[in-house]
Formats: C-alpha cells, sequence, structure tokens
C-alpha cells in the first residue's frame, strides 16, 4: 500500500498578491470593455501606503487607473485606518506605457486573419482535469479555495465582524494507493481585530469555516490550526509588500501537474501564458469529462509571433481507455490551438477576467468559465472513433 501526503494552499482576496491581480485583472476588463483588440500586460505592486501600477498598454481607449485601484481595494475590505492600509489615503502611481513595437509586429504581422494571429509570447502551458472531485480538480486545492471563500464570506456577511481581510488556508490530503481518505492536517490563518480573544477566533473558525468545508474529511486525528503564528492583526499590503502574478499554483491547480511559470492576470488573451493556459485546461476537462482518462496533463509550447504551436502533448498518467499517442492526434483533429482561433472558440476577448483574480481559475462553478465547458465530448469521441 503505498501512502501519500498532497497539500495546497489557497489565499483570500485581500492577500496582498491577490489585491495586485484583481487590480491588473480589472484593469484589463475596463480597457476590453471598450477596445476589445487591445494589449494589456499590466502589473500592480502593492506595499503601505502605496500602489503602482505599471507595464505595457496599446488600446483607443482611456480608463481611470485611479478609480480602479481604489474601487477594488475598497470592495475587498480595506476601508479603515487602522488597518494601515485602505483605498482613500493610498497613493495611486501609474507608470504604463505602450506595447514594445517589436512585439505588437510579431503578434499582428498574420495580416487582418484573426484565426492566424501569432502567439504574444513564447512559453510552455500546462492544463490538468482528473476525477477526484465533480470539478474535475485536485481535491486539495478545491478544499484549500472553499475554506478562503468561507473565510471571506463570514467576514462579508458579518457573522464575524472582527475579521480582516487578509487570509490563508493550506490543506494535506491522505491518500492510499492514489484514493484521497482523509485530511491529515487543516491550516486556517485569518486576519483579525487586536481585541479578539485567540482562543474564542480558533473556536468560531473552526466551527463555521474548517468544519462545514471539511465535513467528511477530517477526524480526531486530523491536526487542525487557525492562526498557528498566535496572532495576526497586521496583515495585508501594510505586513507584506504584493505583486501580480504571485500566487501561479494557487491560480491553477495546487501543485498537481506542471506549471510552465506564466502568470494569468493582467494580460490579453493574445498572451499564450494566459489563452494557451485556458485552451489547455478545456482540453484536459473534456477529455476527463469523455471518460478517455481519469487523469491528463497537456502540454502545448508556443513561439512568439507564430501561430502554430511548436508542440502539443497529452499525458494520461497510464490512465487512459486508449494509447496516448491516439489521444494527442485525437485533439490535434478536434482543437485548434492557434491564438486566434483559441479567442474566438472561447470567446476571451471581452471583460471576465476580474472574478478570477482569486480562488483560482479552474474549476469554478460560481461563475461562467468558457474554458470550464465539456462541449467537445462527442468530438472526441468521434475522432478516436
Amino acid at each position: 500500500m503505498r501512502r501519500l501526503y498532497l497539500t495546497s494552499e489557497s489565499v483570500t482576496e485581500g492577500h496582498p498578491d491577490k489585491i495586485a491581480d484583481r487590480i491588473s485583472d480589472a484593469v484589463l476588463d475596463a480597457i476590453l470593455a471598450e477596445d476589445r483588440s487591445a494589449h494589456v500586460a499590466c502589473e500592480t505592486f502593492l506595499t503601505t501606503g502605496l500602489v503602482l501600477v505599471g507595464g505595457e498598454i496599446s488600446t483607443e481607449t482611456y480608463v481611470d487607473i485611479d478609480r480602479i485601484a481604489r474601487r477594488v481595494i475598497k470592495e475587498v475590505g480595506y476601508h479603515q485606518a487602522d488597518y494601515g492600509f485602505n483605498y482613500r489615503d493610498c497613493s495611486v502611481i501609474s507608470t504604463i506605457h505602450s506595447q514594445s513595437p517589436d512585439i505588437a509586429a510579431a503578434v499582428e504581422r498574420a495580416s487582418n486573419d484573426r484565426d492566424a494571429i501569432g502567439a504574444g509570447d513564447q512559453g510552455i502551458m500546462y492544463g490538468y482535469a482528473c476525477t477526484a472531485t465533480p470539478e474535475l480538480m485536485p481535491l486539495p486545492i478545491v478544499l484549500a479555495h472553499r475554506l478562503t471563500r468561507r473565510l471571506a464570506a463570514v467576514r462579508k456577511d458579518g457573522t464575524f465582524p472582527y475579521l480582516r481581510p487578509d487570509g490563508k488556508s493550506q490543506v494535506t490530503i491522505e491518500y492510499e494507493d492514489s484514493r484521497p481518505i482523509r485530511a491529515r492536517a487543516v491550516l486556517l490563518a485569518a486576519q483579525h481585530d487586536p481585541e479578539i480573544d485567540p482562543d474564542l477566533l480558533r473556536d468560531e473558525l473552526v466551527e463555521h469555516v474548517i468544519r462545514p468545508v471539511m465535513e467528511g474529511w477530517i477526524d480526531e486525528d486530523t491536526e487542525i490550526l487557525v492562526n498557528s503564528s498566535g496572532r495576526f492583526v497586521v496583515g495585508g499590503p501594510a505586513a507584506d509588500a504584493g505583486m501580480t502574478g504571485r500566487k501561479i499554483i494557487v491560480d491553477t491547480y495546487g501543485g498537481y501537474g506542471s506549471h510552465g511559470g506564466g502568470a494569468f492576470s493582467g494580460k490579453d488573451p493574445t498572451k499564450v501564458d494566459r489563452s494557451g493556459s485556458y485552451m489547455a485546461r478545456y482540453v484536459a476537462k473534456n477529455i476527463v469529462a469523455a471518460g478517455l482518462a481519469r487523469e491528463v496533463e497537456i502540454q502545448i509550447a508556443y513561439a512568439i509571433g507564430k501561430a502554430a504551436p511548436l508542440a502539443v502533448n497529452i499525458d494520461t498518467y497510464e490512465t487512459g481507455r486508449y494509447p496516448d499517442e491516439a489521444l494527442r492526434k485525437a485533439v490535434l483533429d478536434v482543437f485548434d490551438f492557434r491564438p486566434g482561433a483559441i479567442i474566438d472558440r472561447l470567446d476571451l476577448a471581452r471583460p471576465i477576467y476580474e472574478p478570477f483574480s482569486c480562488y483560482g481559475h479552474f474549476g469554478r462553478i460560481d461563475v461562467p468559465a468558457p474554458w470550464e465547458e465539456t462541449d467537445r465530448i462527442d468530438d472526441l469521441k468521434r475522432a478516436l472513433s
């Protein structure tokens, strides 16, 4: 019997890196709402009292970056001076410039044929799916996201008004022969007001956050840790600097499978870091939903300025009903991996991205995600027959 412990983490929308991701995606959405052909690579940096928005944007429209940043910070929950960071008095600085003409030329070189748009960068993208959960996602990351979403919910609805916006979760699942059997450990870090009693906070969060989410997975031997550092009063950008793109594992599969290293937030869909990864998940989920494999990873490689991918690879970890090479050929018959075709197929040139800046880009059932659709099952089966 093979025993294994697999761990994933999540962070709340009040985590500094997630505020940065959300501001970047909010800027992107505001631009795409007016200019669907815009090229956007928006990066955000936060620290005590400061929001710095930079990067490369080429567009025919104008957006008020100061207003967008302050709106996001307010909605996340930083609206009180004693939090050490709030939307009213932080400084917002924008250092945006236009996209490099060399990159722009490479992306648009292929005339006006949208399906021939060149990749906005080189790189490797991965997609993953498995039968472990109804979302076809790994169990630890699904549970970790559920914990942070619930932690945010009980703060926002006033159930526990002493909570502040920053927070984290971590879940370790014990496996026997690849089958999840129990939670080995559950960690929750919740920013809070200074006067709250730590024991009361722990008891209430265990009862109202951890147990409802982890029901059926925790037992008397599960290690449950709440604010294991003791206190968590100072948090958010007042405690740690935040940057766009620093939570790429939280954003994807929680450490399962592989990751090419590219982040998503603030990037328009000509950037294959984003669109290629969404396409890889779309393909992987359709394969698993079709019953063609219990687990699968898709790898795509691109060269800047080139429309066709350099490589598309399939790995079913020996769980496939067909050889991996046969499945790869079927995938290439069914799916078009050119960036322009991906944008059209998944309708990515529209303002849909801000909700995905926190709680993961994959396995989402609370917001519409075109890359989560399983509408190519029959096409795959026909290609294999």
